[in-house]
């Protein structure tokens, strides 16, 4: 019998891992995923980073954005600061500054900040009351908009509306696509894997009556 070159795991299986094992293998299976740096300040002042990899695209009319923050059964720095103030910023990682930002998920006190700790600037624009990381290229300033329990697993779906948009001159197409791969954006796979991307192509509508084909990108000058 020919061997097969896959393993099969089931969910009795899964469950049956060693936890930060079996986190670590469940983290990888979404795939690539979005990685940002969420700034936050409380009503005292104190400001907080923490890096998240749960974004999800709610809705463009009007630009809602969403992220998964686990049980708040212990300290949740930046969920309770977004709480308080109902304001934060959600700021892209480059190639340039990704050990930092994975070194922001280290449990921190709340009295330390993690742009003092990484090292990261903290950065105010426009009056908007969160901070944004000035060595990011792509800044969102983002108010808080709903918080959604999901019964499931006790996690929470943090709901935002997008103020604020900051992005490099030549990154913005004119049919509005914002090329993030230009402004050296990386992702991730599971907890602590980064990766810089390669495009294949941009692709056109997709038709049912006519093949896709290769879209240009056509950069506003």
């Amino acid at each position: 019998m020919e061997k097969s070159n896959q393993r099969y795991f089931s969910f009795v299986d899964l469950m049956g891992l060693e936890q930060r094992y079996r986190a670590a293998f469940v983290n990888s299976l979404s795939g690539f995923k979005s990685v940002a740096l969420i700034g936050t300040k409380d009503a005292n002042g104190q400001t907080n980073l923490a890096i998240f990899n749960s974004f999800v695209h709610i809705g463009a009319n009007p630009p809602y954005i969403g992220f998964i923050s686990r049980p708040d059964s212990v300290d949740r720095h930046t969920l309770s600061n977004i709480m308080e103030t109902g304001f934060y910023t959600i700021n892209h990682i480059n190639e340039s500054i990704f050990r930092q930002a994975h070194q922001t998920s280290a449990r921190y006190p709340k009295e330390v900040s993690e742009f003092d700790a990484t090292h990261l600037t903290p950065e105010y624009k426009l009056g908007f009351k969160a901070p944004f990381v000035k060595e990011s290229m792509i800044q969102m300033g983002v108010q808080f908009k709903e918080k959604m329990m999901i019964s499931t697993n006790n996690t929470i779906l943090v709901i935002g509306q997008i103020n604020q948009v900051y992005f490099p001159n030549d990154c913005l197409c004119g049919d509005g696509f914002l090329d993030i791969e230009k402004a050296k954006t990386i992702t991730c796979v599971g907890l602590d894997s980064y990766h810089k991307t390669e495009r294949l192509a941009r692709l056109t509508y997709a038709k049912a009556d006519r093949e896709v084909s290769i879209a240009q990108l056509g950069y506003i000058e």
